[in-house]
């Protein structure tokens, strides 16, 4: 299986353009926005990306703003770096679509369009403590592993 990109069933006629390093010792992949969007000051908003990543078991793909887009407009990530775990492709609820959180912490609303590059994804391995015993399946997208 290895790791990668596809685009969402529902964005398959829409133009997505697949993630890509853009030079030989970046680490990130730039991931685009999916559809125009207005990010109002001091709201969250969730940018679409048409994207979906598979990846092995003890991987995840950590999202980070791109550093350019967060200096020159005041955004940032909502919650830091965006972790997608591995069971969150093809899930039952929104197929693994990746959404990023962006806040707008400036006093004026930024427009988004598609294509926009707004963050960059890196895939990372990571360490089970010696009695991790975590069995329990993935039940859906966003936000379901806390219910």
């Amino acid at each position: 299986m290895a790791r990668g990109f596809e685009i969402i069933s529902k964005y398959q006629d829409c133009g997505i353009i697949l993630p890509a390093r853009k030079t030989a010792l970046s680490a990130g992949y730039d991931i685009a926005a999916g559809y125009d969007a207005t990010l109002d000051p001091g709201k969250v908003t969730l940018v679409p990306t048409g994207l979906k990543a598979y990846m092995e078991s003890d991987e995840y793909l950590g999202i980070h703003i791109r550093s350019g887009l967060a200096v020159k407009h005041s955004l940032s990530l909502i919650n830091g770096q965006g972790i997608i775990d591995a069971d969150y492709y093809n899930n039952q609820d929104n197929e693994g679509h990746i959404l990023i959180a962006i806040f707008n912490h400036g006093d004026k609303s930024v427009v988004i369009t598609k294509g926009t590059r707004l963050a960059q994804g890196i895939f990372y391995k990571y360490l089970k403590t010696d009695n991790d015993c975590s069995g329990n399946e993935r039940m859906g997208g966003l936000g379901s592993t806390g219910k």
